[in-house]
C-alpha cells in the first residue's frame, strides 16, 4: 500500500506551510518522513540541507536533537513534570548550564511563566499545548513540526495557539 507518492517539496527558512486532508489521507505519514522518524521506500529525504535516508536511526536522531522541534496534538508533556521542568527536559540533555533560565523566558514568551510551577495535570489543554510550544521552541530548532497541534483544543484555544505558532516562528 503507498501512503506518499511522487512528493518533491522544499520549505525555506522562515517558510510556515501547512499540510491538510482527510483523516487518513497520510498527513501524519508524511510528516514523519520529513523529520527523519521514518524512512521512505525509495527517493530522498533532505532535512535542514542534509541527505537523511542513508542515515542510520542514531545519526538521525542526532540530526533531529540538534535541529528539529516537534509538536504533538497529545502535547506529550511527562505528568510528573512541572511545566518549566517540560520545557527544561531537552536542554537538560544537551548539557545546557542555562536551561532553568531558557525554560522560564521560553514559557513567558508563551505567556505561561506564572504557572511554570503546575503539573501537567493542573494546566488547561490550551496551556499544555503552550508549554509545548515553549519546549519545542526552547532549543532554538532550525525547524519545527507540528502535527495536528491544535486537534484537541477547543475553538479559542485552537485560535490561538495557531497564532502563538505563527508569531514565535516570525520572531525567529
Amino acid at each position: 500500500m503507498t501512503i506518499v507518492s511522487d512528493i518533491n517539496l522544499s520549505v525555506h527558512q522562515g517558510q510556515a506551510i501547512s499540510i491538510v486532508g482527510p483523516s487518513g489521507s497520510g498527513k501524519t505519514s508524511l510528516l514523519a518522513i520529513l523529520a527523519g522518524l521514518d524512512l521512505p521506500s525509495k527517493g530522498e529525504v533532505w532535512l535542514a540541507d542534509q541527505e537523511i535516508t542513508g542515515l542510520d536511526e542514531d545519526a538521525r536522531a542526532q540530526i533531529r536533537g540538534e535541529k528539529v522541534g516537534f509538536v504533538f496534538q497529545s502535547f506529550h508533556l511527562l505528568p510528573k513534570l512541572s511545566a518549566v521542568d517540560n520545557v527544561m527536559l531537552p536542554l537538560e540533555i544537551k548539557g545546557d548550564k542555562q536551561a532553568k533560565e531558557r525554560a522560564l523566558k521560553a514559557l513567558t514568551r508563551v505567556g505561561l511563566q506564572k504557572r511554570a510551577s503546575h503539573l501537567p495535570n493542573q494546566l488547561s489543554g490550551g496551556e499544555k499545548q503552550r508549554v509545548a510550544i515553549a519546549r519545542a521552541f526552547v532549543t532554538k530548532p532550525t525547524i519545527l513540526f507540528a502535527d495536528e497541534p491544535t486537534g484537541n483544543l477547543d475553538k479559542a484555544s485552537s485560535e490561538s495557539v495557531g497564532e502563538l505558532l505563527f508569531s514565535i516562528n516570525q520572531e525567529s
